[in-house]
């Protein structure tokens, strides 16, 4: 792992981070699943058309159309939609920490299903880093943190562990990656707004500060970092890169805190530092694939 690609590895960290910020500032102003499947289908055609520009084609496999349409549908319109409606009132370092989970859901995901045999550090990591987010959780229930959408934020980041296991498909055979990304965002924008039309009257409180919000939201989380991540993926492999989400919750956190004002209590500190160490215990040990059934 060389300079560039730790330099790839933060910027990456720090741009997942700060989605949860920009979500916030974006939901106290407009509907959310309005203002989310909006999103989903300018980052969707401006993806497209690059993909297009650099010579991708639509035909894709029937593995990755299908991998795609899960992927659309539980990282985007479940995923994110729980979690931009749970931030109306939950606090953006709280849905950080609850979503910088999903690297242990996953692992966990994979040993349960007999994907993968883990090895103590990575049974001690899982233990230790779900330990953290469950403190956390506990700290911030008896202290009147709103229970509707912590289990919105629960369920979201359960979605996107299902994401991430397909993700996979979608990339399998090489190439047409980036018009994935572009065609699973519409998916996320074609589930959403049939939602949106129904539950949201569009009532948008305009400003300046709504409107960098959402640039950023869409040109930074939503396009910048995942294109950072397939380069680093491809540069450096799928677990050297896995291990810059550790960062998550500390960037998440700092970032809420820096931009919001949000208060940082002793105890969500432990947890965080507890959830970063099962989190990078969890990608450094080397999973051991279990061995073929017999004949």
């Amino acid at each position: 792992m060389d300079i560039r690609a730790i330099a790839m590895g933060l910027a990456f960290a720090v741009m997942w981070s700060s989605a949860f910020t920009s979500a916030r500032v974006i939901v106290a102003a407009a509907p959310p699943v309005t203002s989310l499947a909006v999103r989903f289908v300018i980052s969707g055609v401006v993806a497209i058309a690059v993909a297009r520009a650099l010579g991708q084609g639509w035909r894709l496999t029937r593995g990755q159309w299908r991998a795609t349409a899960v992927f659309g549908l539980c990282q985007n319109a479940l995923y994110l939609g729980l979690f931009f409606v749970a931030m109306q009132t939950v606090e953006a370092g709280l849905a950080a920490i609850v979503a910088s989970s999903m690297p242990l859901i996953v692992a966990a995901a994979g040993w349960a299903m007999g994907a993968e045999r883990l090895r103590p550090q990575a049974v001690a990591g899982l233990v230790a880093g779900l330990s953290g987010v469950v403190l956390i959780m506990g700290t911030r229930m008896s202290g009147g943190a709103d229970m509707v959408g912590l289990a919105l934020c629960v369920v979201g980041v359960l979605a996107l562990a299902a994401a991430t296991l397909s993700v996979r498909g979608a990339s399998a055979g090489g190439g047409n990656l980036l018009m994935i990304v572009g065609l699973q965002m519409l998916v996320g924008a074609a589930v959403l707004a049939p939602v949106a039309l129904a539950t949201e009257d569009w009532a948008v409180d305009w400003s300046v500060t709504l409107g960098l919000a959402f640039a950023y939201t869409v040109l930074v989380p939503g396009l910048a970092a995942t294109l950072v991540w397939f380069v680093l993926v491809n540069r450096i492999g799928p677990v050297r890169a896995a291990t810059f989400h550790f960062l998550n919750p500390v960037f998440g956190v700092g970032i809420a805190a820096l931009m919001l004002g949000e208060p940082v209590r002793g105890l969500d500190m432990l947890g965080v530092a507890i959830i970063t160490g099962g989190i990078l215990a969890v990608q450094l040990s080397r999973a051991v694939t279990p061995p073929p059934p017999p004949a």
